[in-house]
């Protein structure tokens, strides 16, 4: 089967309600039962045919009853308002896990997963993130804030760096581990307190990581 041949590189930060760590990088179920996240890019470079998505950002709030893979899950996704039809309709289509070989990306495996996609909202998205000192920040007016600092030892409060590298992962080949807060309103409501964070230069492509 032939698909768009489309990219996107950039930097990712992520904030779920998993302690830190969060046992689904490792194929275990997650600390509560069930999953609330929010995943935020900045892309850089990128593009889906001949349709140019540098420049662009795109933000997504996401809960499951349960382990992502059992379903019946939800997603609310905005994108940078200055994204022209062409462009929204290619994230979209990414986001959506299409024009993917199957398996390839975190959006091809997470789409089915899926009961529920509320409409996506197209606003302004700050983007901020120093990878090495793991600081970083995500806003979208009205509908999301997000705060990132590293991981502290409950001791002494010196800072706890975790490097995590996933040779055959479909998100990202390595990611600073990290502690995030979060409050989210709108179709998918989030409250995240010092849990887990990863943070992660992306490079996404039709056939998966690159």
């Amino acid at each position: 089967m032939t698909y768009v041949d489309w990219s996107i590189r950039g930097p990712e930060i992520a904030n779920c309600n998993c302690s830190f760590g969060c046992p689904c990088q490792f194929n275990a179920l997650p600390t509560n039962g069930d999953c609330r996240a929010m995943t935020a890019v900045r892309i850089d470079e990128g593009h889906f045919g001949d349709v140019d998505l540098g420049g662009l950002a795109f933000c997504g709030m996401f809960a499951w009853p349960k382990a992502i893979h059992e379903g019946n899950g939800e997603a609310f996704v905005v994108i940078s308002d200055h994204a022209n039809e062409a462009q929204r309709n290619a994230l979209l289509t990414i986001l959506t896990g299409q024009e993917t070989v199957p398996g390839a990306t975190i959006f091809n495996v997470f789409a089915p997963t899926f009961a529920k996609m509320h409409e996506p909202v197209f606003a302004k998205i700050e983007f901020d993130l120093d990878l090495d000192k793991r600081i970083g920040s995500v806003r979208v007016a009205d509908v999301i804030d997000t705060a990132i600092e590293p991981i502290r030892n409950p001791v002494t409060a010196d800072e706890h760096r975790v490097q995590v590298v996933l040779p055959h992962g479909f998100e990202y080949r390595m990611a600073e581990f990290a502690s995030g807060n979060t409050r989210a309103k709108g179709p998918i409501a989030l409250m995240l307190d010092k849990s887990h964070s990863h943070l992660a230069m992306l490079h996404l492509t039709t056939n998966g990581v690159a």
